[in-house]
């Protein structure tokens, strides 16, 4: 039966069930609700049950649903064009290119386009490995990059363990986790003002044979952890010296969500390559990109790139892209960030003098996380690390309970993620805290 011919909600879910392998699920103990459509910060199912999405979706949903601008762009270009191959050129393509150019810090000038980000990220080391002529790469323990191959071995987290062994030549640093930080978090703290302890990592490991340093800006699901300032730039001096690139994955942090246009612009450090997706179109077609310097740039010119994808620069995702650049553009879209990220994080902090299961709370612009408690003053977490079945189960039934109240969030762990859409008026966001305060109660 053909979709244009209609389902209804219960054949849906038979066929899900039946013809549908879902990412990082146990396939048997799934139930998701089918979903009729979305308009702004809400979605709604089949039931006619309406959400208010405080997680972005995946924290890609930056513009919100159904934006018009956007959808209408699709339509435009699909209406000309609907694909074209990597070899020719195209204007959406190419505008888009030079978008970027224009919005991204410093001196990132030229975009591989990819389907995502897990592909950008796999291009950048690649490309890393390529220029400096070594192999090996520093990435971190609380981190996600991807699931394909390379993106999987750069991630950190337990998600990594059934992919190994993985690609050769990954180390791991530490992270900057002030509120759990490994070393203790003396003062000054060689893990979380992140230059001694690369120092170390890179004594072990030859910064010789090093050819970049990759992170999440501002860790997404693993915690939305912030740096402290001064890390950042510690790490960036700490590769000039020795020759060592720096990649900032900006997935999740780039394109207004944490109230700059990307979280590196908090702490003014422009990387070497930058890599993003989600928030570049938010989704409406499967989009990412790997942006580099114009060192980078120029060194390539007479180079031949070993790099490819069928779909790199798809014409209706790049055309998606431009309307969502413009719309951020004249819409003040970051800007809203920022305000509304100030509301956010002020009522975040009352709500933590009403909850004690809320250990931390940390975040910027529309990009928080909660970090759930079973006592504060030990700071034993509300679930334990990697927790799965029974034992996250308090986290999974706090989220199901949001849920049926008309919200949804992500969590992951002990950590509950806050990132609405970049759009989020205050009167929506005061909707959510008050629904988000009636569920911690659970946790108490």
């Amino acid at each position: 039966m053909a979709v244009s011919e209609g389902l209804d909600a219960k054949r849906i879910q038979e066929l899900d069930k039946q013809h549908v392998l879902h990412s990082w699920s146990v396939q048997n103990q799934l139930n998701p609700p089918v979903i009729a459509g979305g308009e702004g910060r809400y979605f709604w199912d089949t039931e006619g049950n309406r959400y208010l999405d405080f997680a972005s979706q995946l924290v890609n949903v930056s513009i919100g649903y159904q934006h018009p601008k956007v959808v209408a762009a699709i339509k435009e270009q699909a209406d000309k064009l609907t694909t074209i191959g990597p070899p020719m050129a195209h204007e959406a393509r190419s505008e888009l290119a030079r978008l970027l150019a224009e919005v991204t810090p410093g001196d990132l000038t030229m975009s591989f386009f990819t389907n995502g980000g897990a592909e950008a990220n796999e291009n950048a080391i690649k490309l890393a490995r390529w220029y400096t002529g070594r192999h090996k790469i520093v990435a971190r323990y609380r981190s996600y990059h991807g699931a394909t191959g390379g993106a999987m071995t750069l991630t950190g987290d337990p998600r990594r363990w059934p992919a190994e062994p993985g690609i050769p030549g990954v180390v791991r640093m530490l992270d900057p986790y002030t509120y759990r930080c490994p070393a203790g978090h003396p003062d000054p703290c060689p893990v979380c003002s992140g230059a001694p302890h690369l120092e170390e990592i890179l004594q072990y490991e030859g910064p010789q044979n090093v050819a970049a340093v990759i992170m999440e800006t501002i860790v997404g699901t693993n915690g939305i952890i912030v740096p402290p300032d001064g890390y950042l730039e510690s790490i960036r001096e700490v590769c000039d010296r020795h020759g060592i690139l720096l990649i900032c994955d900006e997935v999740m942090a780039g394109f207004g969500r944490t109230g700059k246009w990307f979280g590196v612009d908090n702490w003014g450090v422009v990387p070497d390559i930058m890599t993003v997706a989600k928030g570049i179109n938010s989704g409406y077609v499967p989009l990412g990109a790997m942006i580099i310097n114009q060192r980078l740039a120029d060194w390539v010119q007479d180079k031949y790139f070993a790099g490819g994808l069928t779909y790199s620069g798809h014409v209706l995702a790049c055309a998606s892209a431009i309307a969502s650049i413009e719309a951020f553009q004249e819409e003040g879209i970051v800007e809203n960030s920022a305000a509304m990220g100030e509301v956010l994080g002020t009522r975040l902090g009352e709500l933590m003098d009403k909850h004690a299961s809320m250990g931390e709370v940390r975040g910027k612009g529309l990009f928080w996380g909660i970090e759930l408690v079973k006592d504060r003053e030990t700071r034993e977490p509300l679930v334990p690390f990697n927790a799965t079945g029974e034992a996250g189960a308090p986290v999974a039934k706090l989220a199901k309970a949001a849920m049926e109240r008309g919200l949804y969030l992500m969590t992951h762990w002990n950590v509950i993620v806050v990132a609405p859409p970049l759009t989020i008026t205050r009167e929506e966001l005061d909707e959510g805290l008050g629904v988000l305060d009636e569920v911690l109660s659970l946790a108490d």
